[in-house]
């Protein structure tokens, strides 16, 4: 149970969900993902980048050019965490509203 609640520490902060749902448009540069998600700082992005990494959710391809180039891509699993995100984004999407009326 606790490696479940680990996972979904993981897997659901907004920073994870938003690096997943913009590499769902296909492999990104590092400069090109921090530009698609406002307000991340580039610590949290090489951090958030090295944990999906790490579980297996993106992958990450460094390319020998110069300047180095590096991508990184959902891999299969992380396509189907995406899955369950594209859902969550259209239910905030959805609701949005509400929920602001509901907080004033």
């Amino acid at each position: 149970m606790d490696f479940i609640r680990q996972v979904l520490d993981r897997v659901g902060d907004k920073w994870s969900m938003l690096i997943v749902a913009a590499l769902a448009s296909g492999p990104m540069r590092y400069t090109d993902l921090q530009r698609q998600i406002p307000g991340i700082s580039q610590r949290m992005l090489t951090h958030t980048l090295r944990q999906l990494t790490e579980d297996g959710l993106t992958s990450r391809t460094a390319y020998a050019e110069v300047p180095p180039r590096v991508e990184y891509a959902l891999t299969p699993l992380g396509g189907g965490l995406y899955e369950i995100v594209k859902q969550l984004i259209g239910w905030a999407a959805d609701h949005h509203h509400e929920i602001r009326a509901n907080r004033s």
